[in-house]
């Protein structure tokens, strides 16, 4: 079946839940390390004693479309009978000149079809069209399956922060993960 990416006027979407729920059995842990002339850093994958389960629920702040901290934000999805089955939301941090992907969701049963790689084309698209020098998203780094999909869509690590959520990020295994894709230069 054929899904139809639709731009989602703000009035319309403001406000509308994103459904981010993810189970996972792997993680990467994240070590830090202070030695004589630094830091060493390691983001090495390891496997948890039982599958972890990550639901809006358990958050007292779910993700949704047009949040007011993100100004000036654009939204593109699926939608079928009425319903939000997949999204992209971006929004420009123009103190740095780079896009940012605030939300990425696709629906479960949509999944593997090509919406992901669709989605996150629209935001290339829109990084080039504006001449950003980067496109950048957070993930955690026990959302594996997100991570290898950015990995495979030619984003790479630039950055952590390990007490974003909680002062104990990095023992709970839920670091905020920074990824970055660069445009080829236009010459």
């Amino acid at each position: 079946m054929e899904h139809t990416l639709i731009y989602l006027p703000k009035e319309q979407w403001e406000g509308t839940a994103v459904p981010i729920a993810y189970t996972t059995e792997e993680y990467y842990d994240i070590a830090v390390e202070r030695e004589e002339d630094g830091f060493a850093m390691k983001m090495k994958k390891r496997r948890f004693a039982q599958p972890v389960t990550h639901t809006p629920e358990e958050y007292d702040f779910p993700d949704r479309l047009y949040e007011k901290y993100w100004e000036k934000a654009c939204a593109h999805g699926v939608v079928q009978d009425g319903r939000l089955m997949a999204a992209i939301e971006t929004a420009p941090e123009e103190w740095s000149n780079r896009l940012r992907v605030t939300e990425l969701w696709v629906d479960e049963g949509l999944r593997r079809q090509g919406l992901g790689h669709a989605l996150m084309e629209l935001a290339r698209e829109q990084t080039r069209r504006e001449n950003r020098r980067a496109l950048i998203l957070e993930t955690q780094s026990c959302n594996v399956n997100a991570i290898g999909f950015y990995l495979h869509e030619g984003f790479t690590l630039i950055g952590f922060d390990a007490c974003c959520y909680t002062n104990r990020d990095l023992e709970r295994k839920e670091v905020r993960v920074e990824l970055g894709w660069f445009p080829p230069q236009q010459t």
